[in-house]
């Protein structure tokens, strides 16, 4: 889930929206009352590319060409927040540099799998290009994209690369168009139609759709049941329609 479940002056009776705010002392998933609290969207987010739902056909792709060793020094996924981009992302850079792949798949177990996922790996970069869009990111990034790190792949994540300014546009290309061999980038956009065409012609486009409803209400059923959240199939609905696709 993007976010946990928000709901405003349109949900139900004020009881439905308690038990929200509320929920059962034994919730969270099993968590126990030493372990921090963990929002929704990190406890469920897909760590294995046959739990990304709804995009199997890029799943599928992306896990045959880390099993085939064919992996694009740079892909573009495009597509509406919520989708599974970045978590895609993720996953590609723990299946390339997991100590015991199997199929194409990361074991989600090994020393760099766990750092991957807790945000801690030294060979996985992630960048927000709203927030650091300046030719002085991008030649930050030029800089250190050659230098060595523990594992097999060093993996860069440019996420909403639409926003970088024109010059860091040009500064990216420029390691685009002679890539590192050790060096996989993944560009994630929500306006691919803004993306310069010679950054495009240069990545494997993949392009992420909104999760259909009875999909996005399965998912949500079994977050609920899973979490012990006691959310009446009322408020499991209402979220379906807020979220209007996106997970």
């Amino acid at each position: 889930m993007a976010e946990d479940a928000h709901v405003d002056q349109a949900a139900p009776a004020p009881a439905s929206r308690a038990s929200i705010a509320s929920p059962p002392a034994q919730a969270a998933g099993g968590l126990g009352a030493d372990q921090p609290y963990q929002a929704l969207y990190r406890r469920y987010r897909p760590q294995r590319f046959a739990d990304v739902k709804g995009q199997e056909p890029i799943a599928r792709a992306l896990r045959n060409a880390v099993r085939e060793g064919r992996v694009a020094h740079a892909y573009l996924f495009s597509g509406p927040r919520g989708t599974g981009k970045t978590s895609t992302a993720r996953i590609l850079a723990m299946a390339l540099n997991c100590q015991g792949p199997v199929e194409g798949e990361p074991d989600g177990t090994c020393e760099s799998c766990t750092a991957i996922r807790t945000g801690a790996s030294m060979d996985v970069f992630e960048l927000d290009a709203a927030s650091n869009r300046g030719i002085d990111e991008m030649r930050e990034l030029r800089s250190r994209v050659a230098l060595g790190t523990p594992g097999r792949w060093k993996v860069y994540i440019i996420d909403e690369v639409h926003q970088l300014t024109g010059p860091a546009a040009s500064a990216l290309l420029k390691t685009l168009e002679e890539p590192p061999s050790h060096v996989v980038f993944v560009l994630a956009t929500t306006d691919p139609q803004k993306v310069p065409g010679t950054i495009l012609s240069r990545t494997q486009h993949f392009e992420f759709r909104l999760l259909d409803g009875d999909l996005l209400t399965d998912l949500l059923t079994g977050i609920n049941e899973d979490a012990r959240l006691a959310l009446p199939p009322e408020i499991v609905r209402l979220a379906v329609q807020r979220g209007r696709g996106s997970a």
